[in-house]
Protein backbone atom coordinates (compact mmCIF):
# COMPACT_ATOMS: atom_id res chain seq x y z
CA UNK A 1 0.00 0.00 0.00
CA UNK A 2 0.93 3.49 -0.86
CA UNK A 3 3.12 5.60 2.10
CA UNK A 4 2.81 9.20 0.69
CA UNK A 5 5.65 11.36 2.37
CA UNK A 6 4.97 13.92 -0.31
CA UNK A 7 3.18 16.44 1.30
CA UNK A 8 5.65 19.42 1.40
CA UNK A 9 4.63 19.37 -2.22
CA UNK A 10 1.57 19.10 -2.21
CA UNK A 11 -0.95 17.23 0.39
CA UNK A 12 -2.25 13.77 0.15
CA UNK A 13 -4.62 12.19 0.29
CA UNK A 14 -7.46 14.74 1.18
CA UNK A 15 -10.26 14.82 3.54
CA UNK A 16 -13.44 13.34 1.87
CA UNK A 17 -15.06 16.67 2.19
CA UNK A 18 -12.55 17.62 -0.62
CA UNK A 19 -13.47 15.41 -2.76
CA UNK A 20 -17.08 15.39 -2.23
CA UNK A 21 -17.26 19.18 -2.41
CA UNK A 22 -15.97 19.25 -5.49
CA UNK A 23 -17.90 16.64 -6.90
CA UNK A 24 -20.83 18.79 -5.54
CA UNK A 25 -19.89 21.96 -7.20
CA UNK A 26 -18.83 20.31 -10.35
CA UNK A 27 -22.31 18.18 -11.06
CA UNK A 28 -24.43 20.15 -9.29
CA UNK A 29 -23.44 23.80 -9.61
CA UNK A 30 -21.33 24.66 -11.83
CA UNK A 31 -21.69 28.70 -11.83
CA UNK A 32 -18.76 31.31 -11.69
CA UNK A 33 -18.77 33.38 -8.53
CA UNK A 34 -19.95 36.73 -8.64
CA UNK A 35 -21.65 36.73 -11.96
CA UNK A 36 -25.13 35.65 -11.62
CA UNK A 37 -28.38 36.08 -9.32
CA UNK A 38 -29.77 32.87 -9.75
CA UNK A 39 -29.72 30.09 -7.08
CA UNK A 40 -26.42 28.12 -8.72
CA UNK A 41 -24.46 31.13 -8.80
CA UNK A 42 -25.41 32.73 -5.68
CA UNK A 43 -24.19 29.57 -3.73
CA UNK A 44 -21.37 29.61 -5.80
CA UNK A 45 -20.29 32.54 -4.41
CA UNK A 46 -21.20 32.05 -1.21
CA UNK A 47 -18.63 28.93 -0.65
CA UNK A 48 -15.66 31.16 -2.27
CA UNK A 49 -17.32 34.17 0.58
CA UNK A 50 -17.33 31.50 3.23
CA UNK A 51 -13.65 30.34 2.22
CA UNK A 52 -12.11 33.55 2.74
CA UNK A 53 -14.14 34.39 6.32
CA UNK A 54 -12.54 31.09 6.98
CA UNK A 55 -8.58 31.99 5.99
CA UNK A 56 -9.48 35.45 7.56
CA UNK A 57 -9.99 33.80 11.09
CA UNK A 58 -7.09 31.42 10.64
CA UNK A 59 -4.59 33.58 10.34
CA UNK A 60 -6.61 36.84 12.10
CA UNK A 61 -6.98 39.05 8.90
CA UNK A 62 -8.71 42.32 9.84
CA UNK A 63 -11.16 41.74 7.62
CA UNK A 64 -11.60 38.86 4.89
CA UNK A 65 -11.76 41.60 1.91
CA UNK A 66 -7.71 41.82 2.79
CA UNK A 67 -7.91 37.58 1.40
CA UNK A 68 -6.97 38.20 -2.41
CA UNK A 69 -7.52 34.70 -4.10
CA UNK A 70 -4.48 33.48 -6.49
CA UNK A 71 -4.07 30.64 -8.82
CA UNK A 72 -1.22 29.01 -6.34
CA UNK A 73 1.40 30.37 -3.82
CA UNK A 74 3.50 31.62 -6.88
CA UNK A 75 0.72 33.11 -8.62
CA UNK A 76 0.39 35.01 -4.99
CA UNK A 77 4.07 35.93 -4.13
CA UNK A 78 4.65 36.86 -7.71
CA UNK A 79 1.57 39.69 -7.45
CA UNK A 80 3.53 40.39 -3.96
CA UNK A 81 6.62 41.25 -5.38
CA UNK A 82 5.83 42.47 -8.77
CA UNK A 83 3.13 44.79 -7.83
CA UNK A 84 5.10 46.69 -4.71
CA UNK A 85 8.58 46.77 -6.30
CA UNK A 86 10.09 49.89 -8.16
CA UNK A 87 13.06 50.71 -10.34
CA UNK A 88 15.81 51.02 -7.91
CA UNK A 89 14.22 49.33 -4.82
CA UNK A 90 16.46 46.90 -2.47
CA UNK A 91 14.79 43.74 -1.10
CA UNK A 92 16.48 41.99 2.20
CA UNK A 93 15.76 37.90 1.61
CA UNK A 94 17.42 34.74 2.37
CA UNK A 95 19.30 32.15 0.90
CA UNK A 96 16.59 29.53 2.38
CA UNK A 97 14.29 30.68 -0.11
CA UNK A 98 12.09 28.78 -2.49
CA UNK A 99 12.11 29.75 -6.46
CA UNK A 100 8.85 31.60 -5.97
CA UNK A 101 10.52 34.06 -4.64
CA UNK A 102 14.51 33.79 -6.12
CA UNK A 103 12.68 34.24 -9.76
CA UNK A 104 10.77 36.75 -9.34
CA UNK A 105 13.01 38.65 -7.48
CA UNK A 106 15.75 38.04 -10.13
CA UNK A 107 13.78 39.28 -13.16
CA UNK A 108 12.92 42.24 -11.19
CA UNK A 109 16.90 42.51 -10.82
CA UNK A 110 17.27 42.18 -14.53
CA UNK A 111 14.18 44.60 -16.19
CA UNK A 112 13.95 46.75 -13.04
CA UNK A 113 17.58 47.23 -11.50
CA UNK A 114 15.96 46.09 -8.30
CA UNK A 115 18.54 45.33 -5.85
CA UNK A 116 18.91 41.84 -3.39
CA UNK A 117 20.81 40.61 -0.49
CA UNK A 118 20.54 37.49 0.21
CA UNK A 119 21.45 36.41 4.09
CA UNK A 120 22.88 33.15 5.17
CA UNK A 121 21.50 30.70 7.84
CA UNK A 122 23.37 28.63 10.53
CA UNK A 123 23.57 24.78 9.71
CA UNK A 124 20.35 24.01 11.11
CA UNK A 125 19.12 26.47 8.49
CA UNK A 126 17.79 29.57 10.17
CA UNK A 127 18.82 32.96 9.87
CA UNK A 128 19.61 35.29 12.18
CA UNK A 129 17.24 38.55 12.56
CA UNK A 130 20.81 40.19 13.82
CA UNK A 131 21.92 39.79 9.58
CA UNK A 132 18.46 40.43 8.41
CA UNK A 133 18.74 44.23 10.32
CA UNK A 134 22.54 44.33 9.24
CA UNK A 135 21.25 43.90 6.01
CA UNK A 136 19.16 46.51 4.86
CA UNK A 137 19.92 50.10 3.32
CA UNK A 138 18.28 53.61 3.22
CA UNK A 139 16.57 51.96 -0.26
CA UNK A 140 15.27 48.82 1.52
CA UNK A 141 11.96 48.52 0.39
CA UNK A 142 10.71 44.80 1.39
CA UNK A 143 12.07 42.24 3.71
CA UNK A 144 10.91 38.93 1.75
CA UNK A 145 10.99 35.73 4.19
CA UNK A 146 10.19 31.95 4.10
CA UNK A 147 8.58 30.82 7.23
CA UNK A 148 9.67 27.53 7.42
CA UNK A 149 12.16 26.15 5.10
CA UNK A 150 10.94 23.56 2.42
CA UNK A 151 14.18 21.24 2.11
CA UNK A 152 15.34 21.31 6.19
CA UNK A 153 12.08 22.39 7.81
CA UNK A 154 13.68 24.81 9.93
CA UNK A 155 11.21 27.74 11.57
CA UNK A 156 12.53 30.78 10.78
CA UNK A 157 12.17 33.78 13.84
CA UNK A 158 9.72 35.72 11.70
CA UNK A 159 7.78 37.69 14.05
CA UNK A 160 11.15 39.24 15.24
CA UNK A 161 12.83 39.58 11.63
CA UNK A 162 9.11 41.47 10.97
CA UNK A 163 9.36 43.69 14.28
CA UNK A 164 12.74 44.68 13.33
CA UNK A 165 11.71 45.34 9.75
CA UNK A 166 8.46 47.84 11.28
CA UNK A 167 10.90 49.53 13.30
CA UNK A 168 12.84 50.54 10.22
CA UNK A 169 9.71 51.82 7.87
CA UNK A 170 10.18 48.52 5.91
CA UNK A 171 7.70 46.03 4.23
CA UNK A 172 7.26 42.82 5.43
CA UNK A 173 6.62 40.03 2.91
CA UNK A 174 5.96 36.39 4.44
CA UNK A 175 5.74 32.88 2.23
CA UNK A 176 3.52 30.68 4.51
CA UNK A 177 4.30 27.47 1.87
CA UNK A 178 5.33 25.09 4.71
CA UNK A 179 3.40 26.71 7.54
CA UNK A 180 -0.17 27.20 7.16
CA UNK A 181 -2.24 25.18 8.01
CA UNK A 182 0.82 23.38 10.13
CA UNK A 183 1.69 25.97 12.31
CA UNK A 184 -0.61 28.65 14.20
CA UNK A 185 0.00 32.38 12.15
CA UNK A 186 -1.66 35.78 13.15
CA UNK A 187 -0.24 38.14 10.63
CA UNK A 188 -0.94 40.81 13.15
CA UNK A 189 1.76 39.36 15.85
CA UNK A 190 4.01 38.54 12.79
CA UNK A 191 4.08 42.02 11.46
CA UNK A 192 3.22 40.66 8.31
CA UNK A 193 2.28 43.33 5.57
CA UNK A 194 2.01 40.72 3.15
CA UNK A 195 1.72 37.19 3.81
CA UNK A 196 1.20 34.38 0.70
CA UNK A 197 0.25 30.74 0.46
CA UNK A 198 -0.66 28.22 -1.82
CA UNK A 199 -4.27 26.51 -1.26
CA UNK A 200 -3.28 22.69 -2.03
CA UNK A 201 -0.63 22.27 0.76
CA UNK A 202 -1.42 22.23 4.76
CA UNK A 203 -4.67 23.90 3.59
CA UNK A 204 -5.58 20.84 2.62
CA UNK A 205 -7.42 21.86 -0.60
CA UNK A 206 -7.15 21.10 -4.81
CA UNK A 207 -4.13 22.26 -6.83
CA UNK A 208 -4.63 25.74 -8.27
CA UNK A 209 -5.68 27.36 -5.35
CA UNK A 210 -3.84 29.92 -3.10
CA UNK A 211 -4.00 33.81 -1.34
CA UNK A 212 -2.32 36.83 -0.56
CA UNK A 213 -3.13 38.74 2.62
CA UNK A 214 -2.34 42.61 2.82
CA UNK A 215 -2.12 44.27 5.53
CA UNK A 216 -4.37 47.88 5.84
CA UNK A 217 -2.79 50.46 3.29
CA UNK A 218 -0.73 47.97 1.91
CA UNK A 219 -3.91 48.23 -1.43
CA UNK A 220 -2.28 51.70 -2.32
CA UNK A 221 0.92 50.36 -2.49
CA UNK A 222 0.63 46.82 -4.18
CA UNK A 223 -0.77 47.23 -8.38
CA UNK A 224 -2.83 44.80 -9.23
CA UNK A 225 -0.78 42.67 -12.17
CA UNK A 226 -3.50 41.66 -14.29
CA UNK A 227 -6.83 43.39 -15.00
CA UNK A 228 -10.67 42.68 -16.36
CA UNK A 229 -13.86 41.34 -15.65
CA UNK A 230 -14.92 40.79 -11.53
CA UNK A 231 -18.87 41.13 -12.30
CA UNK A 232 -18.60 44.39 -10.02
CA UNK A 233 -18.25 48.34 -11.36
CA UNK A 234 -19.29 46.74 -15.06
CA UNK A 235 -19.91 49.93 -16.37
CA UNK A 236 -16.20 51.35 -16.09
CA UNK A 237 -12.91 50.51 -18.32
CA UNK A 238 -11.23 50.62 -15.14
CA UNK A 239 -10.33 47.67 -12.90
CA UNK A 240 -12.24 48.51 -8.85
CA UNK A 241 -10.34 49.83 -6.33
CA UNK A 242 -12.20 48.00 -3.85
CA UNK A 243 -11.08 44.93 -2.19
CA UNK A 244 -10.38 42.06 -3.27
CA UNK A 245 -11.95 42.91 -6.83
CA UNK A 246 -8.52 45.30 -7.23
CA UNK A 247 -6.73 42.23 -7.81
CA UNK A 248 -9.04 39.12 -9.18
CA UNK A 249 -9.52 40.03 -12.39
CA UNK A 250 -10.89 36.87 -14.33
CA UNK A 251 -13.14 34.29 -13.47
CA UNK A 252 -11.59 32.25 -9.83
CA UNK A 253 -11.26 29.25 -9.74
CA UNK A 254 -14.14 28.18 -8.40
CA UNK A 255 -14.06 24.23 -8.13
CA UNK A 256 -10.85 24.28 -6.54
CA UNK A 257 -11.84 27.49 -3.93
CA UNK A 258 -15.08 25.27 -2.83
CA UNK A 259 -12.45 22.25 -2.60
CA UNK A 260 -10.74 24.87 -0.60
CA UNK A 261 -13.09 25.98 1.99
CA UNK A 262 -13.89 22.45 2.31
CA UNK A 263 -10.65 21.75 3.69
CA UNK A 264 -10.44 24.73 5.78
CA UNK A 265 -13.46 23.57 7.50
CA UNK A 266 -11.64 20.17 8.26
CA UNK A 267 -8.52 22.25 9.84
CA UNK A 268 -11.45 24.20 12.07
CA UNK A 269 -12.94 21.00 13.19
CA UNK A 270 -9.58 19.84 14.05
CA UNK A 271 -7.33 22.46 15.38
CA UNK A 272 -3.99 24.22 14.16
CA UNK A 273 -2.93 23.31 17.70
CA UNK A 274 -3.76 19.32 17.72
CA UNK A 275 -2.79 19.03 13.89
CA UNK A 276 1.10 20.82 14.61
CA UNK A 277 0.86 17.77 17.95
CA UNK A 278 0.45 15.00 15.53
CA UNK A 279 2.66 16.30 12.80
CA UNK A 280 5.77 17.03 15.42
CA UNK A 281 5.16 13.21 17.07
CA UNK A 282 5.86 11.71 13.74
CA UNK A 283 8.64 14.06 13.09
CA UNK A 284 10.16 13.63 15.94
CA UNK A 285 9.66 9.74 15.51
CA UNK A 286 11.19 9.67 12.03
CA UNK A 287 14.25 12.17 13.46
CA UNK A 288 14.78 9.52 16.78
CA UNK A 289 15.02 6.68 13.77
CA UNK A 290 17.12 8.25 11.43
CA UNK A 291 19.65 9.22 14.46
CA UNK A 292 19.74 4.93 14.83
CA UNK A 293 20.66 4.46 11.24
CA UNK A 294 24.66 6.71 11.54
CA UNK A 295 24.65 6.14 7.21
CA UNK A 296 21.77 8.76 6.56
CA UNK A 297 23.20 12.31 7.12
CA UNK A 298 19.89 14.54 8.40
CA UNK A 299 19.58 18.41 7.57
CA UNK A 300 17.94 20.92 9.75
CA UNK A 301 16.81 21.51 13.34
CA UNK A 302 17.25 18.72 16.16
CA UNK A 303 15.08 20.22 18.15
CA UNK A 304 10.89 19.21 16.47
CA UNK A 305 9.90 22.82 18.08
CA UNK A 306 12.19 24.69 15.70
CA UNK A 307 10.92 22.50 12.54
CA UNK A 308 7.82 21.68 10.39
CA UNK A 309 7.23 18.01 8.98
CA UNK A 310 10.02 18.24 6.76
CA UNK A 311 12.77 16.33 7.16
CA UNK A 312 16.00 16.07 4.10
CA UNK A 313 18.73 13.76 4.27
CA UNK A 314 21.62 12.58 2.27
CA UNK A 315 22.95 8.99 2.28
CA UNK A 316 26.42 9.31 1.08
CA UNK A 317 28.05 8.25 -2.28
CA UNK A 318 24.21 7.96 -3.28
CA UNK A 319 22.07 9.90 -6.05
CA UNK A 320 18.93 11.15 -4.10
CA UNK A 321 16.92 10.56 -7.39
CA UNK A 322 17.99 6.74 -7.32
CA UNK A 323 17.41 6.37 -3.74
CA UNK A 324 13.57 7.55 -4.24
CA UNK A 325 13.31 5.46 -6.99
CA UNK A 326 14.13 2.51 -4.85
CA UNK A 327 11.56 3.55 -1.84
CA UNK A 328 8.82 3.72 -4.58
CA UNK A 329 9.48 0.87 -6.85
CA UNK A 330 10.67 -1.71 -4.20
CA UNK A 331 8.57 -0.26 -1.22
CA UNK A 332 6.07 1.98 -2.45
CA UNK A 333 7.04 5.11 -0.25
CA UNK A 334 7.13 8.20 -1.78
CA UNK A 335 9.52 10.77 -1.22
CA UNK A 336 11.05 13.88 -3.35
CA UNK A 337 14.42 14.19 -3.95
CA UNK A 338 16.81 17.07 -5.60
CA UNK A 339 17.44 20.47 -5.29
CA UNK A 340 13.57 21.12 -4.45
CA UNK A 341 13.24 24.79 -6.40
CA UNK A 342 15.43 26.08 -3.75
CA UNK A 343 18.89 26.61 -4.72
CA UNK A 344 20.70 28.86 -2.86
CA UNK A 345 19.78 26.55 0.42
CA UNK A 346 21.33 23.55 -1.29
CA UNK A 347 24.51 26.06 -1.60
CA UNK A 348 24.07 26.67 1.63
CA UNK A 349 24.20 23.20 3.42
CA UNK A 350 26.93 21.51 0.52
CA UNK A 351 24.22 19.54 -0.94
CA UNK A 352 24.22 20.80 -4.51
CA UNK A 353 24.51 20.25 -7.58
CA UNK A 354 22.33 16.40 -6.18
CA UNK A 355 20.39 17.98 -3.69
CA UNK A 356 18.26 15.86 -0.86
CA UNK A 357 16.01 12.79 -0.36
CA UNK A 358 12.84 14.97 1.52
CA UNK A 359 10.61 13.36 3.46
CA UNK A 360 7.48 15.31 4.53
CA UNK A 361 4.78 14.23 6.73
CA UNK A 362 0.99 14.91 7.10
CA UNK A 363 -2.14 15.38 8.48
CA UNK A 364 -3.14 11.44 7.30
CA UNK A 365 0.17 10.00 7.90
CA UNK A 366 0.19 7.21 10.48
CA UNK A 367 3.26 6.52 13.08
CA UNK A 368 3.13 2.67 11.56
CA UNK A 369 3.87 3.86 7.78
CA UNK A 370 6.82 6.08 9.86
CA UNK A 371 7.93 3.01 11.23
CA UNK A 372 8.05 0.96 7.77
CA UNK A 373 9.79 4.11 6.11
CA UNK A 374 12.37 4.23 8.82
CA UNK A 375 12.87 -0.01 8.31
CA UNK A 376 13.03 0.60 4.32
CA UNK A 377 15.91 3.38 5.24
CA UNK A 378 17.70 1.12 7.32
CA UNK A 379 17.70 -1.73 4.84
CA UNK A 380 18.82 0.57 2.06
CA UNK A 381 21.82 2.27 4.25
CA UNK A 382 23.31 -1.41 4.88
CA UNK A 383 22.60 -2.44 0.95
CA UNK A 384 24.52 0.76 -0.19
CA UNK A 385 26.53 1.56 2.65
Amino acid sequence: MRIYLDNAATSWPKPASVYAAVDHYQRELGAAAGRGVYAEAIESERLVTSARQRLSRLINAETPERIVFAFNGTDALNLALHGLLQPGDHVVTTVAEHNSVLRPLRWLADHKQVTITYVGCNKAGIVDPTEIEQAITPRTKLTAVIHASNVTGAIQPVAEIGKLAHGRGIKFLVDAAQSIGHLPIDVRSLHADLLAAPGHKGLLGPLGTGLLYLAPGMETLVEPTRQGGTGTRSDEDRQPTSLPDRYEAGNLNVPGLVGLEAGLAEIERRGVAAIQQHEATLTSQLLTGLADIPAWEVFGPADVRERVGVVSLRLPGSDPRELAAILDTSRQIQTRAGIHCAPRMHTSLGTSPEGTLRLSVGLFTTAAEIEQTLAALAEIALELG
